[in-house]
């Protein structure tokens, strides 16, 4: 029996939808409900390799064309996130992801670390180098992450998050050998079962639970030294989607600083929820040009739809900067205006 043969027809749609690549695939994805891009892509998340001669069977199924692959291609979490996200944004497709995607690896090997106060954790990491710190960090929960960090000395926090954001995968030997040795010193005998994260949204997530003023203090410290990085860890902190969750009297201020073109593109792939949240907030007759204006957008590159949103954030940023309005990080993202 041939390959395509045993596939439901969701997964042959799976199978294509990675073939597509990540942009074909969220122009795709957009066209079907919750419950069907959920079904979709729980099925993505499983494929790893697609054979050329599954490619090839599917694409005379699904076009009649005869086409030749040229490689393996690979498909999995990371594409299926991506898809999402250029097709959903950021927040639902989280939302999908953590229904959909297979279980992650439990922190056994880091378990005795984990299960240990604040204070205590500090205490163990205190002499180690900052790489190590920021690599055991990111085995933690954010919320005690924060408060850990938060003990660390003014001068070497920066050095510590720095790392954690610039953390890559770390390969499994080396993580053993750290978590090995500070297990050692709690008389704890390790496994082999790990669950790295690290990486810009681990920082990001750190950031958002510390104390506000200790927080901005410590990005400031960063954004002097590497103004990129301070940058990829803030737009993780805050995002458009995010918009979805504040006060209406917050988000009238933060439009009456934005141009409604820049509000139609920026909204051109955002959440339903999104786009009825921002567009009550503005005048009836604004609220009808700038759907007009979407419905005759017609096809917009990725980029220039992001780049819209990017300066959406950084009006919310200036208008927190300048003490106009105060973003609640730490409280489930509830933002309030000055008064």
């Amino acid at each position: 029996m041939s390959e395509i043969a045993s596939l439901t027809k969701i997964q042959k749609l799976a199978a294509l939808l990675v073939m597509l690549g990540n942009d074909g695939a969220a122009s795709i994805l957009k066209s079907f409900d919750r419950e069907e891009v959920e079904l979709i892509t729980t099925e993505m998340t499983k494929i790893t390799l697609i054979s050329q001669e599954l490619q090839r069977d599917l694409l005379l199924e699904f076009s009649d064309v005869a086409l030749e692959a040229g490689t393996s291609i690979s498909g999995g979490l990371d594409f299926t996130r991506t898809s999402l996200e250029r097709a959903l944004g950021v927040s639902r497709a989280t939302d999908i992801m953590n229904r959909v995607a297979p279980a992650r690896a439990t922190t056994v090997a880091v378990q005795g670390v984990t299960d240990l106060e604040p204070r205590q954790v500090y205490n163990l990491l205190r002499h180690e180098q900052p790489q190590t710190v920021a690599l055991v960090l990111s085995f933690i929960p954010p919320e005690k992450a924060a408060l850990v960090l938060s003990l660390i000395p003014a001068e070497q926090r920066e050095r510590v998050l720095e790392r954690l954001a610039g953390l890559s995968p770390t390969p499994m030997e080396v993580a053993e050998k750290v978590i090995g040795v500070l297990n050692a010193k709690l008389g704890v005998r390790p496994t082999r079962a790990l669950n790295q994260t690290g990486g810009v949204k681990t920082a990001a997530d750190i950031l958002n639970r510390m104390d506000k003023t200790a927080g901005k203090s410590l990005l400031m410290s960063i954004e002097e030294r590497n103004p990129e990085l301070s940058n990829a860890i803030r737009q993780k902190m805050f995002t458009f989607e995010d918009l979805a969750a504040m006060e209406p009297t917050v988000i009238q201020r933060i439009l009456r600083e934005v141009d409604m073109r820049d509000l139609a593109l920026s909204l051109k792939t955002a959440s339903d929820k999104l786009k009825t949240v921002l567009l009550a907030c503005v005048s009836k007759r604004a609220a009808e040009t700038v759907q007009e204006e979407i419905a005759f957008m017609g096809p917009v590159r990725l980029r220039d739809i992001e780049s819209a949103q990017l300066r959406v954030i950084d009006t919310v940023r200036k208008l927190e900067s300048d003490g106009e309005i105060e973003i609640e990080r730490s409280s489930g993202g509830k933002t309030h205006e000055m008064v």
